[in-house]
């Protein structure tokens, strides 16, 4: 076990053993010392959350959103950490999903939902609370080094009851496999807010360009199930989520299907602006975002979690 694994393993023994209030307590603190400090991921996130506010926001109140931000990824942490240790009952009281009747029926039915995500609020609770509700759950993971990380973190999400795939190295294509488990009738998370492969559809996102991931408006079409778009955010003392959609598929006849899946994704990219633009301090984004974004004069950006649930 090297020291990263070892760390992770540490968090999640440590914070679970302590009362909430104390490890929500040090963790806030962590986000207020890394806000003091302004590193790499600090200045990231500035800037990122820059372009959603627009320049017309003094430069004061913007340092209120980084701080509050920075305290929200906390949180997020904090929660995942403890989230292994709860009970369903507390699952499904620690979140609630606006439209949830929607994919109540789209489960029954038996077409299944594909649900665009931010990297906001808490994802992984979002998860949980669907398979704690009864609902099939599948996603995918970025399979991510140091290996060992990887594996703590797939186990974390499928003890919570998620069937996780990961984006590469599986015995069957994932796209294939997610195809099966729509025409099932299972719920199929993603999230589209950020781009890992190079690869993605280039959008317009906060009047700048960026790429987002092709794969939730390709599984919509190729399956044609739903498609929703979520907004994710925190209250004191419960996390929140909001599906709007479904999505308008364009016809099959009215262009090629590169063309389709690019206005599709066009979509998901206004559906998940808007939800940031309502919670911008809960959007955890910590990377660089837009492809005229240089460097941060802080140093590379924050990691985002290992085996994040994710993007194909």
């Amino acid at each position: 076990m090297n020291l990263t694994e070892a760390g992770y393993v540490a968090g999640w023994r440590l914070v679970r053993a302590l009362p909430r209030p104390v490890v929500a307590a040090a963790f806030r603190a962590g986000a207020d010392r890394a806000h003091r400090r302004g590193g790499g991921g600090t200045a990231r996130l500035r800037a990122n959350l820059r372009r959603v506010v627009g320049p017309e926001v003094p430069e004061a109140e913007l340092d209120d959103l980084v701080r509050r931000g920075l305290r929200s990824y906390a949180r997020y942490w904090m929660e995942a950490f403890r989230l292994p240790a709860l009970s369903r009952r507390e699952i499904l009281a620690g979140f609630h999903l606006d439209g949830a009747e929607k994919l109540a029926a789209d489960v029954a039915e038996g077409r299944g939902a594909v649900v665009a995500l931010p990297h906001a609020g808490n994802w992984d609770a979002a998860g949980a609370w669907v398979a704690a509700t009864g609902w099939p759950i599948t996603t995918v993971a970025e399979r991510l080094k140091p290996e060992g990380v990887y594996e703590r973190f797939l186990a974390f999400r499928e003890g919570l009851g998620m069937e996780i795939l990961p984006t590469h190295g599986g015995d069957r294509p994932v796209f294939d496999v997610l195809l099966d488990r729509l025409r099932a009738g299972t719920v199929v998370p993603l999230l589209a807010d950020r781009d890992l492969s190079a690869r993605g559809v280039e959008v317009e996102f906060f009047g700048g360009r960026t790429r987002m991931p092709a794969g939730p408006a390709l599984l919509a079409i190729r399956s044609g199930a739903p498609l929703y778009v979520a907004s994710m955010w925190y209250e004191p003392d419960v996390a929140r989520a909001a599906i709007e959609g479904p999505l308008p598929l364009p016809d099959p006849e009215s262009a090629a299907l590169d063309e389709r899946v690019r206005t599709v994704t066009q979509r998901i990219a206004d559906g998940l602006a808007a939800g940031i633009a309502r919670h911008p301090e809960d959007w955890h984004m910590l990377q660089r975002m837009w492809l005229d974004q240089r460097a941060t004069n802080g140093g590379a950006d924050a990691p985002t979690p290992p085996a994040t649930t994710g993007t194909i």
